[in-house]
């Protein structure tokens, strides 16, 4: 039992740097595997004045058409901007979270009540004010990136030209509508990967198939919620690759929202839904697996070193 406390209070026992390192890999895994459905749920959520008819299909369709007309390689462009950011931007989201959950009381040394998940959302929203500070550039880089053009780019060109063009404000006015969805986003996917951990492993002892499904089922509830939010995200961030004078002047969320649902009705708020379940159920399984993993490698090695 000694080495399963170990590994399950390793937030409280090891330095922020070893929950940095587990959060950084597990980050660049959870985002790499599935960037292709991440780009196409991208495609399908763009906001334009003569949307493609292949964007209103299914994501079957949306990916064939885009593999046949602009090759395979086209589904993973963008990934280099998500490498750069998800690496530091995990480690710092999984570190506040370790340090946060401790502090709000959700570490996972009682009985798993409401308690302790509350704390496990509570930390959830600490580590994304943080995580997302950082991200959210490298985000609107890897959405510029994932667009249909004919002239190659790579994330330094990527980013002057929306300097340039838009200046340092394109980068952050997505920001506070990414919080409005990330907060929510992950008190959801740790609060119930939290609830489906103790459920599926009581004994809180390291499982990799508990951590997959926890995983997989915490990040398809949270997507499904918060898709709205993501649509309305999306707008934001690549409205300045728009020729429509309406889209390149939105301003926020209400006003984002508002030119979506007049375009398409309320059931233009949920477009890329189900890319984004089918991307977020294996990305969150590997990235609890990945960190769940690397905690107790470190936990391991920390014991037999006492």
């Amino acid at each position: 039992m000694a080495e399963e406390y170990e590994y399950e209070s390793l937030g409280s026992n090891t330095s922020m740097a070893a929950n940095a390192i587990a959060g950084a890999l597990a980050g660049i895994a959870e985002h790499g595997v599935m960037f292709p459905v991440d780009s196409i749920k991208t495609r399908m959520q763009v906001l334009s004045t003569h949307p493609a008819p292949y964007l209103q299909a299914s994501l079957f369709r949306t990916m064939s058409h885009i593999t046949m007309t602009e090759g395979t390689l086209s589904l993973w462009r963008g990934i280099q901007s998500v490498v750069l950011g998800a690496g530091p931007a995990h480690a710092l989201y999984f570190a506040t979270y370790e340090k946060a959950k401790e502090m709000f009381g959700g570490g996972g040394g009682g009985d798993g009540g409401w308690g302790e998940l509350v704390g496990a959302a509570s930390a959830g929203a600490c580590a994304t004010i943080a995580s997302d500070a950082l991200m959210n550039p490298f985000d609107v880089i890897k959405q510029r990136m994932q667009l249909p053009t004919t002239t190659p780019s790579n994330i330094l060109r990527t980013f002057t030209t929306i300097y340039q063009t838009e200046g340092l404000r394109a980068f952050y006015i997505s920001y506070p509508t990414t919080l409005t969805m990330t907060i929510p986003f992950q008190s959801i996917q740790f609060a119930t990967y939290e609830f489906f951990r103790d459920k599926l492993n009581p004994g809180k002892g390291y499982d990799p198939t508990t951590h997959v499904l926890a995983g997989a089922m915490a990040g398809a509830t949270a997507a499904a919620i918060t898709t709205p939010l993501d649509t309305i995200k999306t707008l934001l961030q690549t409205r300045g690759t728009s020729t429509d004078p309406r889209i390149r002047q939105v301003n926020g969320l209400w006003q984002a929202a508002t030119m979506i649902v007049d375009r398409y009705g309320w059931r233009g708020l949920v477009r890329g839904l189900k890319p984004r379940v089918l991307a977020n159920m294996p990305s969150t399984a590997i990235s609890w697996s990945v960190y769940e993993y690397f905690k107790w490698c470190m936990a391991t090695e920390q014991a037999t070193t006492l």
